[in-house]
């Protein structure tokens, strides 16, 4: 049984001019449904500032990192945790856009009619940007380890400053309290 079209055509490879016709519809369809059902809470904040640096190059505030000025082990710590949660914030961005991506492209009829073939066509396409969330996620956990192994390498001289840095204090009196 064949249905009826708005212009009196039947559904299928005769009506080429309406083959898109209700790709975005469903397109926009799912992504609305899948905005609401699984999106985590993520903040991204963007800093714009104008009284950058001038002659082309980017200024620091337009990063997403902080300056590479590592001259203690408290910036070596905060690079590192700035950029492992900025890199899964990123994946988990990717993972989503691909997901959707794939829903939105699988919506798109085949052009040779084949069973499953938007599909397969969508999978293949969405595949790559699934494995651009993957090595975001790889990267925060390079940059976890990073700092992991700067403490075990430099662990001596953390030691050594910090033990200098606390002395032991002696018990104080405090007089007021009676």
């Amino acid at each position: 049984m064949a249905t009826t079209t708005r212009n009196g055509g039947t559904n299928g490879a005769a009506n080429k001019g309406n083959k898109f016709a209700n790709a975005g519809a469903a397109a926009g369809g799912f992504v609305g449904a899948l905005g609401g059902s699984f999106v985590p809470p993520v903040n991204v904040t963007v800093n714009n500032n104008k009284n950058g640096a001038r002659g082309g190059g980017r200024s620091h505030a337009e990063s997403l990192l902080p300056a590479p000025e590592f001259t203690s082990p408290a910036q070596v710590r905060n690079y590192c945790n700035t950029l492992r949660a900025a890199a899964v914030t990123l994946s988990i961005e990717v993972a989503m856009g691909a997901e959707i991506l794939k829903g939105v492209l699988a919506a798109v009829p085949d052009p040779d009619g084949r069973a499953f073939g938007s599909r397969v066509r969508a999978a293949k396409v969405a595949r790559k940007m699934q494995r651009s969330a993957d090595a975001l996620r790889d990267a925060a956990k390079s940059a976890a380890a990073c700092y992991a192994v700067f403490q075990q390498e430099y662990e001596e001289e953390i030691q050594r400053v910090r033990h200098r840095a606390r002395k032991p204090q002696q018990p104080v009196m405090n007089w007021a309290q009676q």
